[in-house]
């Protein structure tokens, strides 16, 4: 019997498992459905689809730098454990190498993965099988600058260019790459520790900047200020909300007292070249997800009662 494209279809939807596996299934059983599953199970291939409802909350940040080009990940897996498997390391540090040519998740997902006659979609769901545990490609980003470079920064670092905090930050400059880069490092690392909201004032949101002075109004006038004196106070605390969120803003935690704009211009100063920071993103393994929470001697008891 031909293997058609709708017999993959098929096999595809019912297993779980990659499109080139489904197709080889077919091939070897003679485009039998029952008997492609079978085959498909056999190789461990076919369990995919029965882990895809597990949360996945752990696994990796992954990044790749080609100096005025960086992309970052994240990939995430059921257990802090996977995120120390060889496959799993792999698998992470390609999409990331990939992600430097996709403007987003779906063109990431539909690129052929190297080595392979899978898309990175089908290596994922490949992987799933292989590794034993459910997992997602759950964000990306790169970055790029016309001139100067790209630095990155992992924190507490699983492998090399992987681990739970990821940072990128784009700097804009004809300065030496040494002083780029020395620079780059710090402030990303700042940002792995205090983890700003935005680069500057003016890129900050204006409905997060007005909810907080909604707020901040409101407190002022429970504490028995009229509307009029409650609002300047606010402007008070609006520029130290600045100094919180904002990059630029914000105290340098290397010296604990200069701000991160004042140290951009000194090291621009010194140099002789304009530097500006064009860009950053910080990733953190996890951020945002609802980690389920198990009753594991509940799991046991349903498990006996059945």
């Amino acid at each position: 019997m031909a293997v058609t494209a709708a017999l993959v279809k098929q096999l595809r939807d019912t297993s779980g498992a990659g499109m080139m596996d489904c197709k080889k299934a077919l091939e070897e059983t003679h485009g039998d459905i029952d008997g492609a599953i079978d085959w498909l199970r056999t190789k461990g291939l076919a369990t995919a689809a029965k882990k895809s409802g597990r949360v996945a909350s752990e696994g990796l940040v992954a990044i790749h730098v080609a100096d005025t080009s960086a992309a970052i990940i994240e990939l995430n897996a059921e257990t802090d454990f996977v995120s120390r498997n060889d496959d799993f390391q792999s698998l992470a540090l390609n999409l990331a190498k990939l992600a430097n040519n996709a403007k987003d998740i779906a063109t990431l997902n539909s690129l052929p993965f190297p080595d392979t006659e899978r898309t990175v979609e089908e290596e994922i769901t490949h992987n799933i099988a292989t590794i034993g545990e459910n997992m997602r490609l759950r964000r990306m980003k790169n970055i790029k600058v016309d001139k100067g470079c790209v630095v990155s920064y992992i924190h507490n670092a699983t492998a090399d260019g992987m681990g739970r905090i990821g940072v990128l930050v784009a700097i804009d400059s004809d300065a030496e790459k040494e002083t780029l880069v020395s620079l780059g490092k710090q402030i990303a690392m700042h940002v792995a520790a205090t983890k700003p909201v935005a680069l500057s004032v003016e890129s900050l949101d204006p409905k997060i900047v007005q909810r907080e002075r909604e707020v901040l109004i409101e407190q002022a006038k429970e504490s028995g200020k009229p509307q009029e004196i409650a609002e300047k106070m606010v402007e008070g605390r609006i520029r130290k909300y600045y100094q919180e969120v904002v990059l630029l803003e914000q105290t340098f935690v290397i010296d604990g007292e200069s701000k991160v704009g004042d140290v951009i211009k000194k090291v621009a100063s010194s140099c002789g070249s304009d530097i500006s920071i064009k860009e950053f993103c910080l990733f953190i393994l996890g951020d945002g997800i609802e980690k389920e929470q198990t009753d594991f001697a509940a799991e046991v008891a349903a498990q006996l009662n059945k």
